[in-house]
């Protein structure tokens, strides 16, 4: 009887720390910690070129593609990462990613643990073939590889590819400052990722960026203007280049310490109001990192950085009487229909960056009669990232393989289409739309960390595998996530 009594208590008390952990998850702490490890392995799926074999490549349904990019210019361009859910190669996006993903390692790779390894094999995996797109041919600057007319076109695997993978490029005589500012900036930060456990990958990274950055300095232009069709209405700078430039700039000052960028920047100034951050609008972006020197250092040079930062959260902030920004009824930051989750990723970064800043130095700022501080930063951060983990009205995870309940038939190729080891047949351009692009069935090969374009404007999502604007993933939606998921893992572990 006491035996019974007993194990009677203990399953009570079982069921009650059940209970008690089931509403934490309801009540908006996800597993931070498991979130983070996913978003990472993304980029394994996402991955080009050669795959490494064993531990790691754990996403094991993708295999070998784009073997031969690079060859129509006679050079080696392979490797890098696919954008999205299409087979090309847009080094704009690519190179924003490789740049947040490096920020957000340099901010919270003390609280990544095991993931830091994983993140920096995600970031090499990109600055190895940034490299050979900046080093290869003297004067010139690989953008891109694949036509992504005629990519679009298709519904093929990227192992299956028979597109024609078209060399894009900038030089002299048609610049792209825009590209290579944001090129110089993701080589520039990744520097200081591998300072320590790479010295001297470090020193080539960092001066391939200096390169870089001289090229986009000297030779002004966008590369819309100089690639077309090529890039647009994919990646057009809309934005222009001047903030790749601030950008640019800011991330080789940070890196080098040396008064010319310093220079450079004043020049440019600080004076484009923004209420946005994407890999086409740095602006916001540079005003933060810049800002880390007058919160840090008290260094009055950077004021005017700090001031137009905090502008931004002001428009930013639900509360603020100068708010832009919209939020669903679920509490969802609304920017644009478009992928609106690659705006919710890349702002949350940059609250939870600056509340860190700011919190160092126990500061606050207004917007008018309003009192932001750094816990009000936090937890706005920490209220998009666990409506993204599926603290939202849908109760649905927009993190592939996170939860119970998530996308199913994201729009993406190689996670749509079977597998090479369950169809080792080839599926050319247009062989995989009827079988499986409007197929109902949900992807064969999960997709495990892609988060994807994300609900409408009333938090709704059809799970759709054609409605690209909402269903499909991006690196750039996942670079910008890393961080504030290892800033939220730190913060909320046992």
């Amino acid at each position: 009887m006491a035996m019974r009594s007993r194990g009677a208590v203990l399953s009570l008390l079982i069921f009650l720390c059940v209970f008690v952990l089931n509403t934490v998850q309801v009540q908006g702490n996800p597993n931070y910690r498991d979130a983070l490890a996913k978003s990472i392995l993304f980029f394994q799926g996402q991955r080009s070129g050669r795959l490494p074999s064993g531990a790691a490549q754990q996403i094991t349904w993708r295999s070998n593609s784009g073997l031969s990019d690079g060859l129509q210019a006679h050079v080696d361009l392979t490797g890098g990462y696919y954008d999205a859910g299409d087979n090309v190669k847009f080094n704009f996006p690519m190179a924003f990613t490789t740049t947040m993903l490096s920020w957000g390692t340099l901010e919270y790779g003390k609280r990544m643990g095991p993931q830091l390894s994983d993140a920096r094999a995600a970031i090499r995996w990109a600055t190895d073939y940034l490299l050979k797109c900046a080093r290869v041919t003297p004067g010139r600057l690989y953008v891109g590889v694949g036509d992504p007319n005629v990519d679009h076109k298709c519904w093929e695997r990227p192992e299956d590819m028979d597109t024609v993978r078209t060399v894009y490029s900038v030089s002299q005589s048609n610049p792209g400052s825009d590209v290579a500012g944001e090129t110089a900036a993701a080589l520039a930060a990744a520097s200081m990722v591998f300072r320590r456990v790479d010295p001297k990958y470090s020193k080539l990274l960092l001066s391939t960026a200096k390169e870089v950055m001289q090229f986009a300095m000297r030779y002004q232009g966008a590369y819309s203007d100089s690639l077309g069709s090529a890039v647009c209405p994919f990646y057009c700078s809309y934005s222009g280049y001047k903030d790749e430039l601030l950008w640019g700039a800011a991330w080789l000052l940070r890196a080098t310490n040396d008064v010319y960028y310093f220079n450079f920047l004043k020049s440019l100034g600080a004076s484009d109001s923004t209420d946005i951050f994407s890999w086409d609008n740095k602006f916001a972006g540079a005003y933060v990192l810049l800002s880390r020197r007058a919160l840090l250092s008290n260094d009055r040079n950077f004021e005017p950085f700090k001031q137009e930062a905090e502008q931004f959260m002001c428009r930013i902030f639900p509360n603020s009487p100068s708010s832009s920004t919209q939020y669903t009824q679920g509490g969802l930051l609304y920017k644009l229909p478009g992928s609106n989750l690659q705006y919710v990723t890349s702002i949350t970064f940059l609250l939870t960056t600056y509340s860190k800043y700011m919190a160092a130095r126990k500061q606050t700022f207004n917007c008018g009669s309003f009192v932001v501080t750094p816990r009000a930063l936090k937890a706005l951060a920490k209220q998009q990232v666990d409506y993204i983990l599926g603290v939202n009205p849908l109760k649905m995870s927009y993190m592939v393989g996170y939860g119970p309940y998530f996308p199913k038939r994201i729009h993406h190729r190689g996670s749509s289409l079977p597998s090479k080891a369950s169809h080792p047949q080839n599926i050319g351009c247009d062989g995989g739309f009827e079988p499986f692009y409007y197929s109902a069935n949900p992807n064969p090969n999960i997709l495990v960390g892609a988060i994807v374009g994300g609900p409408n404007q009333n938090d709704g999502f059809p799970d759709d595998r054609s409605d690209y604007s909402h269903s499909e993933p991006a690196t750039y939606i996942n670079g910008a996530i890393v961080g504030p998921l290892a800033y939220f893992a730190g913060s909320y572990e046992s």
